[in-house]
């Protein structure tokens, strides 16, 4: 939004700001925030920071956690849920002594992996868009301790409330992918979202309700620049529950907060561009897709079991990529198969639009991470010309559960649960150590907090075993 601190400086003068909220990503993907007076924000804060102890958010150690922030600029908005008119920034964490870039800044890393591309002259810019689902609920509890485990959520438009007084427009099981009012209930509700979301700066390409009945909706970006669309991705995140909260309501992302129903992914459609260029459109190319394009698609998909570490961090994210939701659970390449790893879209026809999707990342990722972890697949297939043909990934056009079980198994499956991704991780990590993007450190801890994080999950008896087993 700013190009100067004297812009933003002056934009603050104009419309009477009187606090500056300042915005960061911890390693797991959540924001935290500082907020200061107006009278704090000088040039001086563009160089000293404002201190913060970057142990307690996962970024360092306790004997030297001390870390500052510093606002970048360029990400400024006015942040329409605080009722005392305030700007908010993202910032990039530095060290406390060296005013030096935090080397395992989510943004950093993000940035790395970009500056690696151009190194190797591949291409100057990644360019990304987002899609979001998410659950838009009227009530949420959560309980777990030692006697109890449970949890139980609602909503107007679903089904199972069809037997009490109401106006009888619910919306069935996986009935609703672009239901309209007055089965759709939260139109309005997302419209305020998409507002306050254009207010911010982040562009919007449509919101509609999505294939799960109990009020799942989607709001989709249009294609934008690398670390812009990591930014809208946080942002989004934000502005969406802020809206809902002031409703009334509560909005996840949670891949699987319902059984039996759809699922919430975080698909990426992704591209690369070369002097203005789309560098994956070939006219003459399979689907209209470029040797770069398909040996980009060879290397995500040849890495993406270590890749879902990333795209897919949660114990919960494995609850969504099972059979029969159009999950992607299968390691191959298509131009319609939903439950392909990546889709190439049949519409996206243009030289500026032929991209593909990378369908199974969720919301629980921290979005620098999982795009710098893609890139960096991606780039390491165009790199080493990995044919994702020769590999064994497709494409396939062909609807694969009408195959025998013998014609499936020939298929790579992604991982099955964060134990599988995390394994694989370890095993295959090498390519996003390229060019220092990804540091060990960084890989270490990941693994090491993964792991507990599946232990604490798998260690806790779950009701549905009290059901099945209590009376042996």
């Amino acid at each position: 939004m700013f190009k100067d601190f004297e812009a933003a400086a002056a934009f603050a003068r104009e419309h009477q700001i009187k606090m500056v909220d300042l915005k960061f990503s911890d390693l797991w993907g959540r924001w935290h925030h500082v907020t200061i007076p107006i009278s704090e924000f000088t040039p001086g804060l563009m160089s000293a920071g404002v201190g913060f102890d970057g142990s307690s958010v996962g970024l360092k150690s306790v004997k030297s956690g001390d870390m500052v922030l510093v606002p970048d600029l360029s990400t400024g908005f006015v942040d329409p849920f605080w009722e005392v008119p305030t700007l908010s920034f993202i910032c990039n964490t530095l060290e406390a002594d060296s005013k030096e870039l935090f080397a395992q800044d989510p943004r950093e890393i993000l940035r790395r992996a970009e500056r690696f591309m151009r190194e190797q002259r591949i291409a100057d810019t990644s360019i990304w868009g987002p899609e979001f689902e998410f659950y838009i609920f009227n009530q949420v509890s959560v309980e777990n301790s030692m006697n109890v485990a449970a949890y139980r959520v609602d909503s107007v438009e679903a089904n199972w409330n069809s037997g009490e007084a109401g106006l009888g427009y619910h919306i069935p099981l996986h009935g609703g992918y672009h239901a309209i009012p007055p089965r759709d209930q939260l139109y309005q509700l997302r419209t305020r979202m998409v507002s306050n979301l254009e207010n911010a700066g982040v562009p919007v390409k449509y919101h509609h309700h999505e294939v799960g009945g109990p009020g799942q909706c989607e709001i989709e970006t249009p294609l934008l620049e690398g670390l812009q669309a990591a930014d809208a991705c946080m942002i989004i995140k934000y502005v969406t529950r802020m809206t809902a909260h002031e409703a009334g309501h509560s909005a996840t992302f949670l891949p699987k907060p319902l059984y039996g129903e759809a699922g919430n992914g975080m698909h990426f459609h992704q591209r690369l561009s070369k002097n203005q260029k789309n560098l994956f459109y070939d006219p003459k190319g399979p689907n209209l897709l470029s040797k770069e394009a398909l040996y980009y698609i060879g290397g995500l998909l040849k890495h993406a079991p270590a890749v879902l570490a990333f795209t897919n961090p949660s114990t919960n994210s494995y609850r969504r990529l099972i059979p029969g939701f159009e999950a992607p659970i299968n390691c191959f390449f298509s131009s319609g198969n939903r439950s392909a790893a990546i889709r190439v879209p049949k519409y996206a026809t243009q030289p500026d639009k032929v991209r593909f999707e990378f369908r199974p990342p969720d919301a629980t990722c921290n979005p620098y991470l999982a795009m710098a972890a893609m890139l960096m697949a991606g780039l390491d297939g165009i790199l080493n010309k990995i044919d994702p043909t020769e590999e064994g990934f497709g494409p396939i056009d062909e609807d694969i559960f009408t195959w025998s079980a013998e014609e499936r198994a020939k298929i790579k499956s992604l991982p099955t649960s964060l134990t599988d991704a995390i394994q694989a991780l370890i095993e295959d990590n090498e390519f996003l150590q390229r060019g220092k993007v990804f540091d060990r450190e960084l890989i270490d801890n990941w693994i090491r907090s993964k792991k507990a994080e599946d232990l604490q999950v798998r260690n806790r008896p779950h009701p549905y075993e009290i059901e099945m087993y209590y009376d042996l």
